[in-house]
């Protein structure tokens, strides 16, 4: 039985398949071949930085009181991290400008007789305290 000693490294593994990697690194002409290790290094530097952005992002959702990531907060994580923003910046999509609310439309005037339910609940002022 082979026991891991407590300074011994673990064994890391990339969690992409290292296929997919050398396929994507293929597609950019200066590269010609890839090394192994150099391919197992760019797998584990990846799964990192996805890993630190995606924390980013989800701190700035919390900020925000949002439930769930989205791009705008990928958008400012890259932004606060300088070395990120710069690559990143242009190729994700720029934020989305907040929702303008809309404005209320003028409610129609009520048949003679009719009353909104809210009126219902309503004290009426000319009633008088006992």
């Amino acid at each position: 039985e082979e026991e891991e000693e407590e300074g011994s490294p673990r064994a890391l593994r990339p969690s992409f398949p290292l296929g997919r990697v050398k396929r994507i690194m293929k597609l950019d002409r200066e590269v010609g071949r890839v090394n192994s290790e150099a391919l197992f290094l760019i797998s584990l530097s990846t799964d990192l930085f996805l890993g630190q952005l995606a924390e980013k992002a989800g701190e700035v959702a919390v900020l925000k009181r949002k439930r769930s990531v989205r791009v705008d907060h990928l958008w400012s994580a890259a932004r606060s991290h300088l070395p990120t923003g710069d690559f990143l910046l242009d190729s994700l999509p720029p934020p989305s400008k907040p929702a303008i609310p809309p404005v209320p439309k003028a409610q129609k005037p009520l048949p003679p007789g009719v009353r909104h339910i809210d009126e219902f609940f309503r004290r009426s002022s000319s009633a008088a305290p006992e």
